[in-house]
């Protein structure tokens, strides 16, 4: 019975997320699960007891300060997530849409992942990752914005009101700043779910450390990626 050859794979170690970039990414998933489990109850409260005001564990009150707190906490990781991307290449890799060739790897990315293409070319992070935390950002900050818009409207004329009071005005009014905020919640969670299979697949379909970047930084590659100089 002859043997097969096995074929050394070759790969080659590329450090590109910074702490400042993990320790953000944690924060935010453990975030946006909160707020959107409690803005959910907030929306639509579970009638828990017929005996108010006695206190329950899933008391409007406590499920609002859980939202507010949780709020402050994910804003303020935000603050660390933009001092990693001042002082980290690794931390800003934009969607290149100045440059032609994107968008012809981004289709060329995104029907690998729709299973019509065997294989994409290599990337540190390919150009449809990009474009989809580009908007998940746009949406991140929608949220943040809407969200304190509203929790200022009981004091419009201190610091908050002042900073925030804005968003209604351009929103056409508190209601509308509702909306916007719940929706744009449900976008995001839906991200949550398109990346997840993503990062999945790569990881364990394709070796390409998606997942584990998340915990040491650094990605391994059988291929020198066509993104690599952003690094330099």
């Amino acid at each position: 019975m002859a043997l097969k050859a096995v074929k050394e794979v070759k790969r080659k170690e590329y450090y590109i997320f910074s702490p400042f970039l993990r320790i953000f990414h944690w924060i935010m998933v453990g975030s946006i699960l909160i707020l959107f489990v409690t803005g959910l109850l907030i929306t639509k409260p579970m009638n828990v007891s017929t005996t108010e005001p006695f206190f329950t564990i899933t008391s409007m009150d406590l499920v609002r300060d859980i939202h507010f707190v949780t709020a402050f906490i994910f804003t303020a990781s935000l603050i660390l997530r933009i001092y990693g991307f001042i002082i980290n290449k690794g931390d800003r890799l934009f969607p290149r849409v100045w440059e032609g060739h994107f968008y012809e790897e981004t289709v060329d990315v995104a029907l690998h992942y729709m299973l019509i293409r065997p294989h994409h070319a290599s990337f540190l992070r390919n150009p449809l990752a990009r474009m989809s935390y580009a908007a998940l950002y746009a949406m991140v900050a929608i949220e943040i914005l809407t969200g304190f818009a509203m929790y200022f409207m009981t004091n419009p004329s201190g610091t908050g009101g002042i900073l925030f009071g804005w968003v209604n005005l351009v929103l056409g009014g508190e209601m509308m700043t509702h909306y916007v905020h719940h929706y744009v919640a449900w976008f995001i969670i839906l991200f949550a779910i398109g990346h997840m299979y993503m990062v999945v697949r790569a990881e364990f379909m394709e070796g390409e450390s998606e997942v584990s970047s998340m915990f040491s930084g650094k990605k391994i590659l059988a291929h020198t990626p066509k993104d690599a100089n952003e690094l330099d």
